[in-house]
């Protein structure tokens, strides 16, 4: 269904609502589920690493060089998914979604057959990334429109399954690997995921125009668009769209600086053993997923600007607890990973769910994929700042002292800006 054209203003009565032959009050629900597994399909992409050592191995190339493709994902998914923003509104979500499902197949399946890390990195991270940014916007978009009375919520829940993904693809991927190698467990991943995302293409539909669910007071996007005095200004003339920005780049930043050095820290300034570093991602990798939904509902719940506090707080500390951090403070170090991976996955539900409070709903998928070009300049300076700080301190206990610096800069900007602001009448200037 596609989102185009004249909307109508009079409300459609739920009950009226047909999805998937039942009332589309219950069967809403659904749409989180098939959006979590399109989410869990994408999510795989952070099960990289454990094709880097036969990769390694097979191509002759460096630890650092064997990052490239993972880090090429991150970027062509941040800098895709503007562009598909504006794009779904024309190709409608259903062809979108299938469209990058098949791109994101094509990634993988090309990437088997790559005989050095060049053609290995184009393939697995520029067009698996392209892939994941043209779908990441899709579900999301469904969901908040079948759930205007529970935005928060339903992007967290659809989201958990981006986070949560590597507790899954990791273990049946590790068993590919042992039964088949490298390259045939690429393709098939790569088959499975294309076939698994183009079949829930089928499902992404979106409400009926002035869809309202029961007991929601809160007018749709498509209500809103014929009440011009209510049309919220544009994104960029608005001071809270860069507050957000900034705000989302930080927790972006910190959040990925934090997951890049999990494993390194804990050997170095815990003295732990190499194995139990590596198990201990796993837990951080649940906090992460956990705290999606959690965060999604705070959302709608209260200010922005207080959720974001919380959330920088949380990172203050986690940071706390790594500079005062001992040899064999194993809880310590437990305690301050996990906060950090659940603050980055608060920040992947609140913002989109900002978003979708203090801007223009209709154009919900255009404006949110402008917002996530933070998550690209934090994932590109996030992934670098925290070696770069190893090199030049000789540990990677000063990471933590810019961490905090960041999270109190963040909780100004938060505190000061992140408000929705008041918007101005038709003819009226700002």
């Amino acid at each position: 269904m596609r989102f185009r054209g004249r909307l109508e203003s009079a409300s459609v009565h739920p009950g009226n609502v047909l999805l998937f032959g039942r009332s589309a009050m219950l069967s809403r629900w659904l749409l989180i589920l098939f959006g979590l597994i399109v989410m869990l399909c994408m999510g795989t992409v952070y099960a990289w690493s454990i094709f880097r050592t036969p990769l390694e191995q097979e191509l002759a190339i460096s630890a650092t060089q064997s990052l490239l493709p993972f880090t090429l994902v991150l970027v062509f998914y941040a800098l895709v998914m503007p562009i598909a923003g504006f794009a779904i509104p024309r190709v409608g979500t259903r062809r979108t979604t299938a469209i990058g499902g098949l791109v994101i197949g094509c990634g993988y399946i090309l990437a088997s057959f790559a005989q050095d890390i060049g053609s290995l990195a184009f393939c697995y991270g520029a067009i698996g990334g392209t892939g994941i940014g043209i779908v990441y916007g899709v579900p999301i978009l469904v969901v908040s429109r079948w759930f205007p009375d529970r935005k928060g919520l339903a992007v967290g829940l659809t989201i958990v399954g981006f986070g949560l993904s590597p507790l899954i693809t990791a273990p049946l991927a590790n068993q590919l690997l042992a039964a088949y190698g490298v390259r045939p467990t690429l393709r098939l991943l790569g088959i499975a995921i294309a076939v698994i995302i183009v079949a829930l293409s089928l499902l992404m539909r979106l409400p009926p125009r002035c869809w309202l669910p029961d007991g929601s007071t809160e007018p749709t996007p498509q209500a809103s668009a014929v009440a011009p005095a209510c049309r919220p200004r544009p994104l960029w003339r608005q001071r809270s769209f860069y507050a957000l920005w900034s705000c989302y780049a930080i927790g972006t930043l910190v959040g990925l600086s934090a997951i890049g050095i999990s494993s390194p820290v804990g050997q170095e300034i815990i003295a732990i053993n190499p194995a139990v570093a590596a198990s201990s991602v796993s837990l951080f990798a649940l906090f992460n997923g956990v705290s999606r939904p959690l965060f999604g509902w705070l959302s709608d719940r209260f200010q922005p600007h207080h959720v974001a506090l919380l959330s920088y707080g949380l990172v203050l500390i986690a940071c706390v607890l790594m500079v005062n951090a001992q040899p064999g403070q194993v809880v310590s170090y437990l305690v301050a990973f996990s906060l950090f991976w659940f603050s980055l996955g608060g920040w992947l539900a609140m913002a989109p769910t900002i978003t979708l409070r203090f801007f223009d709903a209709e154009r919900y998928s255009q404006n949110y994929g402008i917002v996530f070009t933070a998550y690209g300049a934090g994932a590109l300076v996030g992934t670098l700042l925290a070696g770069r700080l190893r090199d030049l301190f000789g540990s990677y206990g000063a990471v933590f002292y810019v961490m905090a610096a960041l999270a109190i800069l963040g909780s100004g900007i938060a505190a000061l800006f992140l408000r929705r602001e008041r918007q101005l009448l038709p003819g009226t200037s700002a």
